[in-house]
């Protein structure tokens, strides 16, 4: 308790806490501008492969019902921020003992005090988050005063905001908020409130509001969260009503992110490998008379959708083989049927997973299923953000316990290795050793094997072909055209790109 800041008193009053539910669902925030993402992830490395600045968080302090998720959703609209992680100390609470649960069974046990709260939780999650990087979040079930099984995973964003009534009571946490706001909401409204929200939704006596209120709820706020008041750089009187306020703390937020300067550089990126040798870790298919007469059949701008999609799966078939015999393998002994010992060699891990990035990744999961038997398949959706040209994350599924496997991560076509680098820093974040990723691709030009091999030295690149040059468009020359489009039959935009419509860089 001694990096907790002090109460006014220090008496203590209970309070009976009924739901359970993450301020952060759900990851789709509706505006009237634009979809905002707050379970996503923001382009937050460089050409190095590492996060250029860290996500601006504020802290929102304030009674219960002060408004505080308001005020962060209003926030949030005024910012026009795509990318937000909106995060709630309701799903920090500790789990209770046995005798906790009877306590708060029995309304004797206090839920607004310092201590009912997992605060090194909350540090860790937060400077994750600021960092760019996955965590976990629990799912608190008040009811049985227990985490439930399932926990959310959230994404680092350009901005974090953080909400609760002791979100200013701990002095570490106080360090990782570069803004902090506390929602000042008259107590009487503060009251009205919560007697429309307990007997409108959760079917309650007014009486019994009134009596909770004023023996659990006002001591709690008089004693633990007023005093931290002080501690706020804004505080906003009339919580979501008050205008004003909001209109200033979204332009100190907006000259805040614009000195961070988080954006996508991607001349940085083009440039900064340029007239370097290919990397070790590359490994290009042996340019075989088959090899390359099937490059000049997909590579033929006259090549009919029905040859193209039978050479590109010979291809990848090809590749996927060369790819698992680069795979650590041990020595091994068996015996044959005839009764003869055979030394040779078996696979050296704990399994095989493949991982594509979608769309065009997609197309070559057939060919990892056929030569790998009952592997597991993830999938990733990287797009590219309309207004800043930038790789964004909007989906993952991954398989349990991928840590543990030699991931095959796939796509078609790469040229700067934009989708290619945030594809391997979420395999990274759920823990997947870096020189246990193989990253496999029909096509890629020079600039995105630098890229990806600078950013990820240990990550094994495997390729049937590298193209030289990238123009002013970032297409690949002489390139293979919108391979998406090409196998799948649809029409190719104006501004089509050799990483996929998952990405245009």
């Amino acid at each position: 308790m001694d990096r907790l800041l002090p109460p006014m008193n220090t008496s203590k009053s209970p309070r009976k806490r009924t739901t359970s539910q993450c301020k952060s669902e759900p990851p789709l925030l509706l505006t009237s501008k634009r979809t905002i993402y707050t379970a996503g992830r923001p382009p937050w490395y460089n050409e190095h492969g590492t996060q250029s600045k860290e996500a601006f968080v504020i802290g929102l302090g304030g009674g219960s019902a002060s408004g505080k998720t308001t005020v962060a959703r209003l926030i949030i609209e005024a910012l026009d921020v795509p990318w937000v992680v909106l995060l709630s100390m309701d799903s920090f609470y500790k789990v209770l003992t046995i005798e906790q649960q009877e306590q708060a069974a029995n309304n004797d046990f206090n839920f607004d005090h310092p201590d009912a709260f997992d605060f090194d939780l909350i540090i860790c999650t937060l400077k994750k988050l600021k960092q760019g990087r996955s965590v976990k979040i629990p799912v608190y079930d008040f009811t049985s005063h227990s985490q439930k099984k399932d926990w959310k995973t959230l994404y680092g964003a350009n901005v974090i905001i953080f909400e609760g009534i002791m979100a200013f009571a701990d002095k570490e946490l106080l360090k990782l908020l570069d803004l902090k706001i506390f929602v000042d909401t008259d107590s009487d409204i503060r009251l009205v409130r919560r007697l429309r929200r307990d007997i409108g939704e959760r079917g309650r006596e007014i009486e019994g509001v009134i009596k909770q209120y004023n023996k659990f709820v006002k001591p709690a706020f008089d004693q633990y969260i007023q005093p931290t008041m002080r501690l706020a750089d804004i505080v906003v009187p009339r919580g979501s009503g008050n205008t004003v306020a909001i209109d200033l703390i979204v332009q100190h937020v907006h000259s805040q992110l614009e000195e961070r300067k988080l954006r996508w550089h991607m001349a940085a990126l083009a440039s900064a490998h340029q007239f370097q040798p290919l990397p070790k870790t590359l490994s290009v298919l042996k340019s075989s008379p088959q090899v390359r007469g099937m490059h000049t059949i997909i590579r033929n701008k006259e090549t009919s959708r029905d040859e193209f999609i039978f050479y590109s799966k010979r291809l990848m078939r090809l590749l996927i083989e060369h790819a698992l015999s680069l795979l650590p393998f041990r020595n091994c002994t068996v015996q044959t049927p005839q009764g003869q010992d055979y030394d040779g060699r078996a696979y050296d891990g704990t399994r095989i997973t493949g991982v594509s990035v979608l769309r065009a990744g997609e197309t070559m999961e057939p060919a990892l299923r056929a030569v790998c038997k009952d592997v597991r398949i993830g999938t990733i959706l990287i797009q590219t953000n309309p207004y800043t040209g930038e790789p964004e994350l909007h989906y993952l599924r991954l398989p349990k316990d991928i840590s543990e496997d030699h991931v095959i991560l796939m796509d078609c076509t790469v040229s700067t290795g934009a989708a290619a680098m945030m594809a391997v820093r979420v395999l990274l974040d759920h823990d997947v050793p870096e020189d246990k990723i193989f990253l496999l691709c029909l096509l890629m030009a020079e600039m995105g094997v630098h890229s990806v091999a600078y950013a990820f030295p240990q990550v094994k690149i495997i390729t049937t072909a590298v193209d030289k040059k990238v123009n002013d468009l970032f297409h690949i020359i002489p390139g293979i055209g919108n391979f998406g489009d090409r196998y799948f039959g649809t029409d190719m935009p104006a501004d089509w790109s050799d990483e996929e419509d998952v990405s245009n860089i």
